[in-house]
């Protein structure tokens, strides 16, 4: 038996467990290669990867330390007695050989696959392999297999409700935070939207991260349906919830490899509403030469597979295909998002239009889902809610609900990125956009980011102002300046322009 330890160690998903060199208790001598154990004393095994160590103040022969993640799993106070055992090969690691041989698994195979995951017996890599292995080709019953597996057991219930709504972008354009909007305006018409949002990885801020600039987004389960209940809607960090653990494991380490399978994303996004209890989701598609989906015909395959499994898991699904060629609003990071989204809810007149009409035209499809609206009066009811203060009425409720957030301050770094010529703005690099943010410090801080004070089809003038770069860091800064000054994103044609 070995004394328990917390060494304090964030992996990123993977469970490692620690013991020193000269463990009393197991010959480490022969361990040469990366070992997976298997962890007994609390209530089921916990599954970690080996770690070998020679200093006795991180871990001592008779201790075995646990990282931050499979502590928790372990759920035991340190110094209780436990024991480890060399743990077999996920059960699930032969349907991923068959999978890299080109065979169409069945959806038993998947559910192992998600079981093993989100039982931690896969490493990143072994992640990474599953990844990999099924990105060279899904078929349709095979997404609607990994969805199934990956909605999990815990799914919420909505008691009473014959529609419960939400929307989701499949992202890729810069400042498109719609989704803010439409839950206030749905909640105003009365449609239940538990509106669950991902923080940002690879992106400037996530929903839920400019939302954080509002509200606390980090609820349980019970307060989430509580909030939705009293207001009829509410914005959650679903890292924060206990739902589909295995979609929130594979979506990390996708993210961190930067490989977003169509398919792969489907089946996340898809499972995640599904285990939030929505019946009814709109789903954005944007589609631009800088988006994520490029082409109409990528986009047309992703709202026919995303049409099928919905169909097959009852969910009803309204995917539509939008403009996603620049990006939508002015802001570009968590505080200037959400001051964009509060200016439309408060009929500001120096509220971005294409951020607004956007919002406008998904929120009436949204709201469509009832049954008692007619095709087109969803557009109309939006903009009454809207324009009459019901909207920032219902979103003031969902803000006090879940707790005001204290206001974090616009980044104090600035500089403004001005044109090179006179002309019209031709196009907008939403790749270029999102990477100089990053590095200016917006996917860490929310008053990083850029202001974006011309669009495309605006005419400027040489040396006039086209975005405004905000950090809060005097490296990000830095880092941000040396980018742009090869490329700004802009694309400006001096032809025609007067």
């Amino acid at each position: 038996m070995l004394s328990l330890k917390h060494i304090a160690v964030t992996s990123f998903n993977e469970n490692l467990a620690y013991i020193h060199k000269d463990c009393s208790a197991y010959k480490v001598d022969d361990i040469k290669v990366l070992t997976k154990v298997e962890i007994h004393g609390g209530v089921r095994p916990v599954y970690a990867f080996l770690q070998i160590v020679d200093d006795v103040k991180i871990v001592k022969p008779g201790e075995l330390g646990l990282n931050t993640e499979a502590f928790k799993m372990i759920n035991l106070p340190e110094g209780a007695n436990i024991s480890l055992t060399i743990a077999p090969a996920a059960p699930s690691i032969n349907a991923i050989k068959r999978k890299i041989a080109g065979n169409i698994l069945s959806a038993a195979e998947y559910s192992s696959i998600v079981n093993d995951i989100t039982a931690k017996r896969y490493s990143n890599m072994d992640i990474t392999s599953f990844l990999v292995s099924s990105g060279s080709f899904m078929t349709a019953p095979e997404v609607l297999a990994l969805t199934e597996a990956l909605i999990g057991e815990d799914v919420l219930r909505w008691d009473n409700e014959n529609i419960v709504v939400d929307f989701h972008c499949m992202g890729g354009v810069p400042g498109n935070k719609t989704d803010i909007i439409i839950t206030a305006i749905a909640a105003a018409y009365g449609l239940p939207m538990p509106k669950t949002a991902a923080k940002s990885l690879t992106s400037c801020a996530g929903v839920a991260d400019t939302f954080a600039v509002l509200a606390n987004v980090n609820m349980d389960e019970e307060t989430f349906k509580s909030v939705v209940k009293e207001n009829r809607g509410a914005i959650v960090n679903y890292d924060a919830l206990s739902i589909a653990e295995g979609s929130k494991i594979v979506s990390t380490v996708e993210r961190h490899l930067g490989f977003l399978q169509q398919q792969h994303l489907v089946a996340s996004i898809l499972a995640i509403k599904m285990a939030a209890g929505v019946t009814h989701l709109v789903l954005d598609i944007p589609v631009g030469a800088n988006s994520r989906i490029k082409t109409t015909t990528e986009a047309m395959r992703i709202r026919k597979l995303v049409e099928y499994v919905g169909d097959m898991l009852s969910m009803e699904v309204d995917a539509v295909i939008t403009d996603g060629s620049e990006p939508i609003g002015n802001g570009v990071g968590a505080v200037l998002e959400a001051r964009d989204i509060m200016k439309i809810l408060r009929n500001k007149p120096d509220a971005p239009q294409d951020l607004l009409e956007k919002s406008l035209f998904l929120a009436g499809r949204v709201l469509e889902f009832d049954p008692q609206l007619r095709g087109g009066q969803g557009y109309v009811v939006a903009k009454e809610l809207l324009t009459s203060g019901r909207a920032l009425e219902a979103m003031n409720k969902i803000i006090y609900a879940q707790g005001k957030a204290p206001q974090p301050q616009l980044g104090h770094l600035t500089r403004d990125i001005v044109a090179s010529q006179s002309g019209i703005v031709e196009s907008i690099d939403n790749n270029r956009i999102n990477k100089i943010g990053v590095l200016a410090g917006a996917s860490q801080y929310p008053g990083a980011g850029l202001d974006l004070l011309k669009k495309v089809g605006d005419t400027v003038e040489q040396g006039e102002t086209l975005y405004r770069i905000h950090a809060v860091s005097a490296t990000d800064f830095a880092f941000a300046n040396s980018v742009v000054d090869g490329n700004t994103g802009y694309e400006i044609n001096s032809k025609g322009a007067y």
